[in-house]
């Protein structure tokens, strides 16, 4: 009877730990889980996005967090203001001003020049940290050639054409400098989301 009242607590025990468990992780990957249900949701429903006035039932209207420096990625709904110069090299910085928006890359070009604009988000120091930072560049995997992702910077509009998505060694520097003799934007994120293994980049180029 003992032996089989132990095993009985034993094995609720266990239960207890396995729900445990898996509500954790459910509370730490919520931001993602929320950022794909609501992308496959608005593609089954026919909904896009857009910056421009819109009159089109499935057609709804992104506004900029401000006119300042922020950004917006129509097809994945991304609304974000953008944090300028930021050290990409000091975690203690950047992973504070994370939790508030997207970051410019200390040193590289804003949108008014001739350059590479740097941005990146969803950096994390750790996987159960995912939460604590800002969500708006979990979907970024989603973009294709063509797509357009609109920064608003000092008053003006800047859009621009995604050329390439591609994941790169998390020690890759290149995009941080020029790529080209143009107006280009690079985006950065973690890659797998909530982690630091890799980094997604994504390049565009100034649509004139």
């Amino acid at each position: 009877m003992k032996k089989n009242k132990k095993t009985k607590i034993l094995r609720i025990l266990s239960s207890i730990l396995i729900f445990l468990s898996i509500l954790f992780l459910g509370l730490i990957f919520y931001p993602i889980a929320v950022q794909e249900v609501t992308y496959k949701v608005n593609e089954t429903l026919g909904v896009k996005y857009t910056v421009n006035e819109t009159k089109k039932a499935k057609e709804k209207k992104l506004v900029p967090s401000n006119t300042d420096f922020s950004i917006i990625i129509p097809k994945i709904a991304a609304v974000a203001p953008v944090i300028s110069e930021v050290d990409y090299t000091n975690s203690d910085i950047f992973l504070k001003v994370l939790k508030k928006g997207v970051a410019h890359a200390k040193g590289t070009a804003y949108p008014d020049q001739v350059g590479n604009v740097y941005i990146f988000a969803h950096s994390t120091d750790a996987f159960y940290n995912v939460g604590n930072f800002n969500a708006v560049f979990y979907l970024l995997g989603k973009l294709n050639k063509g797509d357009e992702v609109v920064l608003y910077y000092k008053g003006n509009k800047y859009t621009y054409s995604v050329s390439e998505v591609k994941v790169v060694s998390k020690d890759d520097s290149y995009y941080l400098g020029k790529i080209s003799e143009g107006k280009t934007l690079t985006l950065q994120t973690c890659y797998p989301p909530g982690t630091t293994l890799k980094r997604l980049v994504v390049i565009a180029n100034f649509k004139e």
